[in-house]
């Protein structure tokens, strides 16, 4: 990244004022993907004296501030106790703890990578976004929204809800991208998202509407798994082709779903 100038507001309003001065203006997160991109940058805009760096325990929520680390995630006992850690367990996967002390949640999640093994658990869970402009939105309408009007996200918002959890992901090396991730949760109803597949993570909603509306046994349960690897999109790159991918879902939707349900059926 080549950049001009290094701003440091004080307040939102001031950071938000500085984004829309030039459309070459952007927000920093942790920078830890800096090295990916080839952008050039007027003003790069630094939120770390913003206050955006905690995790507040709520009646009916856990607000998670945009600046929080990965390794501030990945320790909180807070966050653990939902849907059985699986977001601080995708979290601690991720490359090494030098990288996962710099990287912020907000920066993974306006990064959009499609290597993320942030967003399939978060997607399987509760969760909305806040933006100082925007305001509240689900995750999901985030990820499904292609462009939107430049903002600053605050803080992430997991709901409070009693449910089981399951997440995977698989890699060639430990400090690799993910060949593919997965993430299964039962709350009310089950949900399945698979990432990495090199896309950005989807929901298995024919596989979820199956699993939810039929019967819980083996044969519910591989079923499910196989609508999953069918509907799910896959493509090929340097770590797996379309068709491994394609098996690794079916293989690890079949587990998840096992572990979350396997009280009931």
């Amino acid at each position: 990244m080549l950049l001009k100038e290094y701003a440091r507001p004080k307040d939102l309003s001031e950071a938000y004022e500085l984004l829309q001065q030039d459309e070459h203006n952007v927000i920093i997160g942790g920078g830890a993907w800096l090295k990916l991109t080839n952008k050039e940058v007027n003003t790069i805009i630094d939120l770390h004296s913003i206050g955006l760096q905690e995790i507040v325990d709520m009646n009916d929520r856990v607000e998670i501030g945009a600046m929080t680390t990965l390794r501030e995630i990945e320790t909180s006992e807070v966050i653990q106790q939902y849907y059985d850690g699986i977001f601080c367990q995708a979290v601690k996967g991720i490359m090494g703890m030098n990288i996962r002390n710099l990287a912020t949640i907000g920066g993974s999640i306006m990064g959009k990578y499609s290597f993320s093994d942030v967003f399939t658990p978060l997607l399987a869970m509760d969760v909305s976004l806040v933006f100082f402009k925007t305001g509240t939105i689900t995750l999901e309408k985030y990820l499904e929204t292609k462009k939107m009007d430049k903002d600053i996200l605050v803080k992430i918002i997991l709901h409070k809800k009693d449910g089981r959890g399951y997440f995977h992901t698989m890699k060639k090396t430990h400090l690799d991208f993910a060949v593919i991730n997965v993430a299964v949760t039962k709350s009310d109803k089950v949900k399945i998202v698979v990432g990495a597949r090199p896309s950005i993570a989807v929901r298995a909603t024919q596989a979820e509407e199956f699993i939810n509306n039929n019967e819980i046994n083996e044969a519910s349960i591989l079923a499910a798994a196989k609508l999953a690897k069918d509907e799910i999109k896959t493509g090929k790159n340097a770590r797996a082709s379309q068709e491994y991918r394609k098996e690794l879902i079916e293989v690890y939707v079949k587990r998840g779903l096992k572990e979350v349900l396997h009280n009931e059926g």
